[in-house]
């Protein structure tokens, strides 16, 4: 089982300078991630996403924590793949550079980029998203393994050459976000791995391992974006660890709360997220959380829509947050379902850098070397 990172560059209260500090501070992270003995990190990419997400450039923070690490792994989760955000060439060739750059290192996630701020800021139809993502992968999975490369479908390329090539070979490994069961037989389908996005919690994710496995079992290969097959799935780990494991649940359901109401805000019609008093405690975290749910199943129910753990699952708040054995524990329930990978999100606008670095020094410390003795015995 693999450990990795996850950064948004979340925000609560964003300024010109808060904003440059969180960045920084996700280096920082990030740097310290190599050196407590994660596999890998992830950057997403969002436009325009104030607060929820100011990775708007991710390949340039990608490549500045290449240049101060060695052997962990450097992770696009995700590239936005609609032509509109950029086009697939120019992924290709940044992908390949990077690649280059890390010594190849490099894994690229692929995602549709669909929230209404973003599709308007880039003009990216809605119902662009899912044909041009896929074609995306189909074409840089295809340009990185020909010296010569065309493409003709629903845009017309080369021929010409795509430079740099990869170190990776054929290239690097392919992903996509996944969210819903629907998305994870697509990834299926396609050949690649599955980034399982939520905070549903294990129950969810056992139920997300055995629709994706079936849909591995179940395909031909007749819709393969490449050669190389990748069935590797990394589930979402939202997690504060500290001594003060009081401190750690407070800080954690805070920053989730966070997290919660800027999903709701971005992808649905809710207010933008509020600042959050120190006085509050986890109790008061927890009870806004419960009434958000509360308030979005009922609002479905009157609109005679079923609430799934996919709409719900943000206002869940059993997580890996406490002390090292509350993690170990979390982590436990998914390395029985057979999670490939752990990917833990520290990072939560409201969570402070001091926590955000002990939180990876505990499981670097005491978490991941658990698991890593269970794998030698």
């Amino acid at each position: 089982m693999k450990f990795s990172m996850i950064f948004e560059a979340q925000l609560a209260d964003p300024t010109p300078e808060r904003e440059r500090q969180v960045i920084h501070d996700c280096v920082e992270q990030a740097v310290l991630a190599e050196e407590m003995g994660f596999d890998r990190i992830w950057a997403v990419e969002h436009h325009s996403l104030t607060q929820y997400a100011h990775m708007s450039a991710s390949e340039i923070f990608l490549t500045w924590v290449a240049a101060r690490t060695e052997q962990i792994r450097i992770g696009h989760g995700v590239v936005t793949m609609p032509f509109g955000y950029q086009h697939p060439v120019r992924v290709a060739e940044r992908a390949a550079m990077l690649d280059v750059l890390s010594g190849g290192r490099v894994d690229i996630g692929a995602g549709r980029g669909a929230t209404q701020q973003e599709l308007r800021m880039f003009g990216v139809r809605p119902e662009d998203t899912y044909p041009q993502m896929e074609e995306a992968l189909r074409i840089f999975s295809s340009a990185w393994r020909a010296e010569q490369f065309e493409w003709h479908g629903s845009i017309d390329i080369g021929p010409g050459a795509i430079l740099p090539r990869p170190v990776q070979d054929p290239h690097p490994p392919l992903f996509m976000a996944c969210s819903k069961h629907d998305t994870l037989r697509l990834a299926a389908e396609l050949g690649v791995g599955a980034l399982v996005m939520g905070f549903a919690g294990a129950a969810d994710v056992r139920e997300m391992r055995k629709v994706y496995d079936e849909a591995i079992a179940a395909r031909t290969g007749e819709r393969f974006v490449s050669t190389e097959a990748n069935n590797h799935l990394s589930a979402l780990c939202p997690t504060v660890v500290l001594d003060d494991s009081e401190r750690a649940l407070r800080l954690g359901t805070r920053g989730q709360r966070f997290f919660a109401e800027s999903i709701a805000h971005w992808y649905g019609n809710s207010p933008a997220p509020t600042g959050y008093s120190d006085s509050e405690d986890t109790a008061d975290h927890l009870a806004a959380l419960a009434k958000d749910r509360d308030d979005l199943v009922a609002r479905l129910h009157e609109a005679n829509i079923p609430a799934r753990p996919v709409d719900t699952g943000t206002y869940n708040a059993d997580h890996a947050y406490g002390d090292a054995q509350t993690a170990i524990a979390y982590v436990e329930q998914l390395r029985e379902i057979g999670v490939d990978e752990v990917m833990c999100l520290i990072q939560m606008g409201t969570v402070p850098q001091d926590a955000c670095l002990e939180t990876i020094r505990q499981w670097g410390e005491t978490v991941i070397p658990h698991f890593r003795a269970l794998e030698q015995q």
